[in-house]
């Protein structure tokens, strides 16, 4: 599977560095941030101190990965939305209620948001660390080792491979409706949009066509060649471990302390 042309707003995820967690096979970074993500959400929320330690082992990921600060923190802007539902759940939620800063909020409602907001929090930097350590199309090649079928893979790295081919396409017909002075000011613009979304998407069928064709006549047999090679060593299994094995303990230690 060659590199290709793989999707702009992807491959920006991607930091490129040379430190050990970059140098980490795929698959092996796919299992160990599943494995940690079951692991937080597997923990009691009331022990608060476990997610404490919880940020502190990604925080050790994102160091070894030297990953700034800055871009963790920009990055999780992405779950804002989620948060913005937390923060209603003490409003609108059943049970006892108790007073914060004189406004009468649901217990279960607190910690229902305290639930999502740590949970959703350490799943989301776990990803980040995972994208930014970890090349697209490395990511893709680190499922097929997993024994995702190749089907889906295939379809993954063309929506990688094409997003961008796809979006400037879009561009193109947005410059060429403003040259003709076009505005989208009311509704009555929908027709000409709607018209457009489906122009993009005859556009978009055709050149798939057209690549198909050009595969086939490549060689193309179902299977995408691979040029790359993935394998993990024993010792890379274990290194991966690491992060999983330490949560582990920590939800451990959380179910077994009260």
């Amino acid at each position: 599977m060659g590199a290709g042309h793989a999707g702009g707003a992807a491959t920006r995820l991607y930091v490129p560095g040379a430190s050990p967690v970059h140098r980490l096979p795929p698959q092996c970074k796919l299992v160990a941030v599943l494995a940690f993500v079951l692991l937080v959400v597997a923990t009691p929320r009331e022990r608060v101190w476990a997610f404490g330690v919880y940020a502190l082992l990604l925080a050790a990921v994102a160091i070894t990965a030297r990953i700034p600060l800055g871009t963790v923190v920009r990055r999780v802007v992405i779950e804002v939305p989620f948060v913005a539902f937390a923060l209603l759940l003490p409003f609108v939620a059943n049970g006892e209620k108790t007073t914060v800063l004189g406004v009468g909020l649901s217990e279960s409602g607190l910690w229902g948001a305290w639930n999502i907001l740590a949970k959703g929090t350490l799943g989301v930097i776990a990803s980040i660390l995972l994208a930014a350590t970890t090349e697209p199309r490395l990511l893709l090649l680190g499922i097929e080792r997993l024994r995702m079928p190749q089907l889906i893979t295939q379809i993954a790295t063309f929506m990688l491979r094409y997003g961008d081919v796809v979006a400037a396409e879009l561009g193109r017909m947005k410059v060429a409706r403003a040259s003709r002075g076009f505005e989208a000011r009311d509704l009555r613009a929908t027709r000409v949009l709607a018209k457009s979304i489906g122009a993009l998407f005859l556009r978009s069928y055709e050149r798939g066509e057209r690549v198909h064709l050009a595969m086939l006549s490549r060689g193309y047999d179902g299977r995408m060649p691979v040029t790359h090679d993935v394998g993990a060593t024993a010792a890379q299994w274990t290194a991966a471990s690491a992060l999983p094995l330490a949560a582990a303990l920590v939800t451990l230690s959380a179910w077994t302390i009260s």
